[in-house]
């Protein structure tokens, strides 16, 4: 199975991290698919100047090959008020030709998306905020929530849930909302399938855990994918759009009236579809019409 991780996402740690001026630092463990190797034993150096095609052991990600630990006994990160990470909190930024901006706090922050994770292929390297990669640590990146923030990310197909330190940029690939570590993806059921439906909550540091909101309640009904073409203030435009989806043997396209700002507006969105491939597939169809990249919309 390829576990999900875009070469963009090694291109923001480039350019995110870039400003640590070539230095290279000593990371105190390397993963050989079985045990970490303590420091004095075994040391490499993450060379931030290097060429994505060289800067990792392994040309490919994966999992680990032995025994991994008991997920269930690490502990949750517990959500404190720190410092903005010196380095991958850059905004705007721009990754593949797309730019982003990064949220001032995670603060109300609640969005519904595929999540994907990473493991053994980044374990030990730098992320985004120049920290070392664990993948048995609860952590995620995401393209906009600042570094270090914290959320609860809930699989919105089992009512799993688990806290995430925030401490990376990505995932890059198209139609992914969150990237989370091994552990985490363990913890709520992501993997060993690779992706997942998931809603991403950001946490405010300041309040007490015992405050915190609790996960959304996961019911009977599963949630459905959908690819949201555009939003349209026309209605003829909209029309037009979806005119041309159906004649392409989409199904089911939808209009649906939708309050955005104040604004009225049309979405065309093609859905639901049944798994995370499907809605891969279909993008890529959309985007061979002369459309634009569709955005992912889990209800």
């Amino acid at each position: 199975m390829r576990y999900a991780r875009s070469v963009g996402l090694v291109l923001a740690v480039l350019l995110l991290a870039a400003c640590s001026g070539g230095r290279t630092r000593p990371v105190h463990a390397a993963w050989h698919g079985r045990a970490a190797v303590p420091a004095t034993r075994e040391r490499f150096r993450d060379d931030l100047s290097r060429p994505q095609s060289s800067r990792y052991r392994d040309g490919s990600d994966s999992v680990p090959d032995g025994p991994p630990p008991d997920i269930s006994k690490l502990p949750e990160p517990v959500p404190r008020v720190e410092p903005r990470s010196l380095y991958g909190n850059k905004s705007p930024y721009t990754v593949l030709g797309k730019t982003y901006r990064v949220l001032p706090t995670a603060r109300g922050y609640d969005e519904r998306g595929i999540a994907s994770f990473y493991g053994n292929k980044f374990h030990g390297y730098k992320t985004s905020s120049l920290e070392n990669y664990d993948m048995y640590a609860f952590s995620a990146a995401s393209k906009t929530l600042p570094l270090p923030s914290y959320a609860r990310v809930t699989n919105l197909q089992n009512g799993k849930s688990v806290i995430v330190r925030v401490n990376d940029r990505g995932p890059f690939v198209a139609g992914r909302l969150i990237d989370l570590s091994y552990a985490a993806a363990v913890k709520i059921g992501i993997w060993p399938k690779g992706t997942g439906l998931v809603e991403v909550r950001g946490i405010d540091p300041r309040k007490p855990v015992a405050e915190l909101p609790p996960p959304p309640v996961v019911t009977a009904r599963q949630p459905g994918i959908y690819l949201q073409v555009g939003a349209f203030s026309d209605v003829d435009n909209a029309e037009r759009v979806a005119s041309r989806l159906r004649e392409a043997n989409f199904a089911p396209v939808q209009v649906i009236e939708a309050q955005v700002n104040g604004q009225r507006v049309r979405r065309v969105r093609v859905g639901p579809l049944n798994d995370v491939e499907s809605a891969d597939r279909v993008s890529v169809r959309i985007e061979q019409m002369g459309l634009p990249r569709p955005q992912v919309a889990v209800d």
